[in-house]
């Protein structure tokens, strides 16, 4: 599929309000300028067939025996992990290539995690940590399981989560209730788009970043920022040839 013509699906995916986004689609088509045809089905597919794994192993309509099922088809029978030894490879943020090669960072393993909740009727939304993305499943309404799928589905408690901010943003950094909070379908497209703009970056690769940065101004039309970081991208590539 043409530049032109990826983009706009994409926009047309992603251009509604956001509890009609199509998550598992819009995350597919991230990365699809690497490949000549993406078939979208089949992935929606494997998604169907995880979700239907995990439901299969739902003994009792008990709140946690379905994250226990989601947790064990996930990264026990599937064997789904973190990719701790190429934690940088672009095809991470790939939902695709997550589904292929059964690896992935935290945001694309937390889209897996929502999209097979979801199909099993179970709402599990994402939480934008700093440095490193979590899933949260509310038991109440004062509650929530924080949840890791980066690390095969850990139940996160303060003391873990106040060193993992401690990690990203220093030692004075503290856990607010705010850091835990629920964020849009649309938040998540943007962080995994940002996420692969670095990735890019690190590599020197103009092209890939402007694709990417191209989708993060679709999903943030009046983002200035990513409109003046676009142009100068341009400025580069126009020099390269």
């Amino acid at each position: 599929m043409s530049g032109t013509a990826s983009q706009t699906l994409f926009a047309h995916i992603v251009n509604r309000p956001d509890d009609e986004v199509e998550l598992d689609v819009a995350a597919l088509l991230i990365g699809e300028w690497e490949y000549e045809r993406l078939d979208v089905a089949r992935y929606l597919g494997m998604l169907d067939h995880i979700a239907s794994a995990a439901e299969r192993r739902v003994e009792e309509a008990r709140p946690f025996d379905a994250i226990r099922a989601i947790n064990r088809t996930l990264f026990e029978v599937q064997g789904f992990r973190g990719n701790l030894e190429d934690y940088y490879d672009p095809r991470n943020s790939f939902l695709c290539e997550v589904l292929d090669r059964r690896t992935g960072i935290p945001i694309t393993l937390s889209v897996l995690y929502i999209e097979v909740a979801r199909r099993m009727g179970v709402s599990i939304r994402g939480v934008s940590f700093p440095g490193h993305f979590l899933v949260r499943y509310d038991v109440g309404e004062d509650s929530a399981l924080i949840i890791d799928p980066f690390r095969s589905g850990e139940i996160r408690d303060a003391e873990s989560l106040q060193k993992l901010l401690q990690r990203a943003s220093g030692d004075d950094a503290e856990l607010t209730p705010a850091l835990l909070a629920p964020v849009s379908k649309k938040d998540i497209l943007v962080r995994m788009l940002t996420n692969l703009v670095r990735i890019y970056s690190r590599n020197g690769d103009v092209e890939r970043s402007i694709e990417a940065l191209q989708r993060v101004l679709i999903l943030e039309p009046h983002n200035e920022r990513v409109e003046f970081e676009l142009d100068r991208l341009r400025d580069c590539e126009s020099e390269l040839n």
